[in-house]
C-alpha cells in the first residue's frame, strides 16, 4: 500500500465479490426452476422382482398334459357364480383385447401371456381372449400351448375364470379370460 493511498478507496473482498457477480435479484422461494418437470420415479428393483415372480408363478406343469385338441378348458376361482361363468362361456362379455400365441415357443408364450394380462389389467380390461391354438401340429405331444395356458392361467391371482371360446371365436383353440378389476385386492 502506498503512503498516499486512501484506505477507503482500496477495494475489499466484498466489493470484488459484488462486482464479480453483477446484478442480482431477490428470490421469493427456495425452489429451483429447472424448466421441464422430472419424469416420474421408476422402481427398477420392483420391476426386476416382478419379472422374477412372473417366471416363478408361471411355472411349467410337471408331467405331460392329457389334453386333446378338441377338449374344452374351464376354470372358475372360488366365489365366481355359475351365472357369471355361464355368461363368460356364452360370450356375453365384450372381449376387450386379444393375444394370439400361434407359432410361439413355450418360453415366448409364458412371457407374452404374463405381459399381456398385466397390461390388460393395467388398462382396465375385464374380458380378454387368448388364442393358444388347438395343437394340431404338435404331433404326439398333444396341444402344448393349450395345456400350458390352462396351467398358467390357474396360477394368476388376477384371473377369476376362463373357458374355451365359442366356435366363432376360436373354439377349443382359444379361451375367454375374466380378470379382476384393476383396483380389486388380491
Amino acid at each position: 500500500m502506498n503512503s498516499g493511498d486512501d484506505p477507503n478507496d482500496m477495494p475489499n473482498d466484498a466489493d470484488e465479490f459484488l462486482r464479480a457477480i453483477g446484478d442480482v435479484r431477490r428470490l421469493h422461494h427456495d425452489q429451483a426452476d429447472t424448466g421441464k418437470p422430472r419424469p416420474p420415479a421408476r422402481a427398477h428393483q420392483r420391476d426386476r422382482d416382478e419379472a422374477a415372480a412372473h417366471s416363478d408363478w408361471l411355472s411349467d406343469p410337471i408331467g405331460a398334459s392329457d389334453l386333446q385338441p378338441g377338449d374344452e378348458l374351464r376354470y372358475a376361482r372360488d366365489g365366481i357364480s355359475h351365472r357369471i361363468f355361464r355368461k363368460l362361456r356364452h360370450g356375453h362379455y365384450r372381449v376387450e383385447d386379444e393375444l394370439d400365441m400361434h407359432g410361439m415357443f413355450a418360453d415366448e408364450a409364458r412371457q407374452a401371456i404374463g405381459q399381456f394380462l398385466d397390461q390388460a389389467r393395467a388398462h382396465g380390461r375385464l374380458c380378454v381372449r387368448v388364442v393358444h391354438g388347438k395343437g394340431m401340429r404338435s404331433r404326439q405331444k398333444g396341444p402344448v400351448l393349450k395345456g400350458l395356458t390352462d396351467h398358467w392361467l390357474r396360477q394368476r391371482h388376477d384371473v377369476l375364470a376362463f373357458c374355451s371360446a365359442p366356435p366363432a371365436d376360436g373354439g377349443t383353440g382359444a379361451v375367454y379370460v375374466l380378470l379382476k378389476r384393476p383396483n380389486a385386492q388380491r
